[in-house]
Formats: structure tokens, sequence, C-alpha cells
């Protein structure tokens, strides 16, 4: 296949700078907020509220945001989430501001950043199944797995550049005026995304109740063996291997490299899935694919011991770096899994049911390891969650053997035969 295929269509390159500023401002601004907040506070738990205010409207309204997204105009509906979401960005930069810190109190500052993180949680519930949805309708079917890979390492580039920019753009400009560069971010994607006309609503239920909508997506999704697997093999991974909550503690009391050395350490897993994603466009992963996602996230548990138990900077950053790497190969398998085993009019459901399992794993797996470091000890807290990763990946290739055996050569054909 031509590594270059879906490049090739000018809708889906501006839909990659969209999403890339996106990313970046979501995961730079994610970044700038963990840091402020553990300057503020010096308490591990803070940093998983952080995750759990997030995590609690985009899991809640998950299901419903499918519904809506499968009943509705994609471009457009994109348009309102980046609006959302730059409306949050500009409430952060007025709260960051250094004279809030002289008219209000450090805990009224510390509740309006969980309160704007709670809103962008509900915008997030929204933003990934449109995404997702409106990637099947500017590429043909034959590309989907080339379209996957290409958007999955264009997500990694700026988790890379973002967190990295974060740390540095706190030492040298301080909280508050990297506010306004994200801010800067989002209001590049919103005006960069109007260049991507409207799209068809490929859903021929328009108006079905949202209950039965609802339960049509989660019967797909609990009945297709490879979707469900993927799915829950990667929430467990991620649940219990959510070590880089606890970077920033890392970062200042244990490694003692300040906030450059935080950036470091955050961008390191992206940079090495960012190298895995673009390796992958010339050496695709769909053969085997069950295989290859089992020791992925075996290798990824490994990975998180090993930072756990080290107390030298670089071989922390070496340890991130090689998380990263599988963790590409697991992304690329799983986004290849959805798009090739999705109906396009379930599109929506389906990528909110992948964000309930996988995205906001994140955030749960943000408050598992701040509870757990609360009460374990932040380096017991990572090796216990390394662990429990490895266990995770035993039990499903032992449970689940039709998984090991999951190979996507097939479906790939068929599209490509149907073209």
């Amino acid at each position: 296949m031509d590594p270059y295929a879906a490049l090739r269509y000018k809708e889906f390159n501006i839909f990659l700078l969209v999403r890339f500023a996106m990313v970046f401002a979501w995961s730079m601004q994610f970044i700038v907020i963990e840091w402020q907040v553990y300057s503020m506070t010096k308490d591990p738990l803070s940093l998983g509220i952080i995750g759990l205010m997030e995590v609690i409207p985009a899991v809640s309204m998950a299901l419903f945001a499918g519904h809506i997204v499968d009943q509705k105009e994609k471009r457009n509906l994109l348009i309102k989430c980046i609006l959302g979401f730059s409306v949050i960005s500009f409430g952060l930069f007025m709260l960051s501001w250094p004279s809030m810190e002289d008219k209000l109190e450090t805990k009224t500052i510390l509740y309006g950043i969980y309160f704007l993180v709670f809103l962008g949680g509900i915008v997030r519930s929204f933003l990934g199944p449109t995404i997702f949805s409106l990637i099947a309708l500017i590429v043909p079917k034959k590309i989907y797995p080339n379209a996957a890979t290409w958007s999955s390492t264009t997500w990694q580039l700026a988790s890379v550049l973002g967190p990295a920019l974060a740390g540095f753009s706190i030492s040298w400009i301080g909280v508050h005026w990297s506010m306004c560069l994200i801010f800067g971010f989002s209001i590049l994607a919103l005006i960069s995304l109007f260049q991507i006309s409207t799209k068809p609503i490929l859903n021929p239920k328009i108006g079905e109740p949202v209950f039965e909508s609802l339960r049509e997506g989660l019967r797909f999704v609990f009945s297709t063996k490879a979707v469900f697997g993927a799915l829950t093999l990667d929430m467990i991974a991620v649940l219990f291997g959510g070590a880089v909550a606890l970077l920033p503690i890392f970062a200042q009391d244990i490694l003692h490299v300040g906030s450059e050395g935080f950036g470091v350490l955050r961008a390191a897993p992206a940079v090495g899935a960012a190298l895995t994603m673009l390796g992958s466009t010339r050496f695709p992963l769909h053969k085997n694919a069950g295989k290859k996602l089992l020791f992925a996230v075996f290798g990824f548990g490994l990975c998180m011991i090993v930072f756990g138990l080290s107390t030298y900077f670089w071989l922390s950053v070496i340890a991130l770096f090689l998380s990263g790497a599988v963790d590409g190969v697991s992304m690329i398998i799983r986004q290849t899994i959805l798009q090739l085993k999705t109906p396009d009019n379930m599109r929506g459901r389906v990528a909110s049911v992948n964000s309930m399992f996988v995205g906001s794993s994140n955030e749960l797996g943000a408050f598992e390891s701040g509870v757990t470091a609360k009460l374990m000890g932040t380096v017991t807290a990572v090796v216990f969650g390394g662990a429990m990763t490895l266990i995770t990946v035993g039990a499903t290739a032992i449970v689940s053997p039709s998984f090991r055996k999951l190979d996507l050569q097939k479906d790939i054909d068929e599209h490509e035969a149907n073209e």
C-alpha cells in the first residue's frame, strides 16, 4: 500500500492540521494545569483530582454524546467543540493572571481550575467521537488503515511538542502566558476547520429514540470480540499504567530536574510513539494484530516498572520513551480495528464507548495513581501499576485465544475489493 495514500487528499491534510493544533493545545494545557496545581498544593492527590474532574463528565456524557454525533453533521459539531475548548482555555488564562493570586484565595483559584477542567470533560466527550467519525467521511474506506495511522501519528507528534513546550514555556514565560499560547492554538484549529466542507449524515435512523440508539451501540461493541477485546486490554493497561500523572512528583521531588526536565519526561513517551507510528506507515501492523497488541501492552507494563524504580534521569527518559514506542503499536492496532469493524452509521456511538474504555481510563489512571501514591508512596504506586498491566496481558492471552489469533488482513482485502 502507498504509505502516503491518505495524504493525497487535501481535506485530510487540513484535518491533520486541526487535530494537531487541538491535541497540542489540550496536552499542553493539561501539563500546565498539573504543574500549577502541584506547585500550589504539593499534594499528589490534587493531581489525581484533576483527572477525576475530567473523567466524571467524560464518562457520564459519553454515550449520549455518541448518539448526538451519529445524528448531526460532523464538521459543524467539531466547530462547536473547538469553540467550547477555546472558552475554557481563555478562562484558565484569566484565572492564572498574576493579580488573581492577590485578589483570590488559593483554594478559590484551585476550585476554579477544577471547574474548568470539568467543563473540558464535557467538551471532550463530544470531541473524540466527532473526530473519529469525520475521518471516515474524508477518505475512502480502502485507505482507512493508512488514514488511522497518520491521524494517530499526528496525535502523538502534538503530544510530543505540547508537553515539551509546556515545560519550557513555564520556565520561560510562566503559567499565565503559557495559557495564552494554548488559547492561540485553539483559534488556529478553529480557523483551519472552516476549510473542510460539511459532510452528509450517513445514519438512516435520524430521530431514533436515544435509549434505543444507545442499546444498539453497546450491543455492537460487546458482541464484536475484536473491538471489545482491544478496548478492554488497552483500558486496563492505561488504568494501571498511568504513571505520567505522577511526573510532577518525579521531576520535583525524586529526580530533581525542574520544569524543563519535567517537559522532557512528559514528552518522552510521545516521542517513542510518534517514531513507531511513522515507521508503521511503511511497515503495517495489521498482520497477526492480536499477538502484536498483547506483546505491546506487556512491554508497556515492563517499562512502567523500570521507570518507577529508576533514580537516574536519563534511564527514566529511556523507559518512558520505550513505553511510548510500544504504546504506539497498541494505539495503531486499536484504531485500525475500530475503523475497519465499525459501520458508518454507528461511528459516533462506538467512538464514545472507546472514549469511556480508553480515553477516560487516562484520567481514571491519573486518579488511581494519585490515590495509590498517597497510600503506598509514589515509586510503589508506579511499580504496582506496571505489575497489574503484566497480569492483565497474561490473563487476556489465556482467556481469549481468538483474540491472540486476530488478523486484520482479511478485512482490508474486503474493503479494497468493495471500492
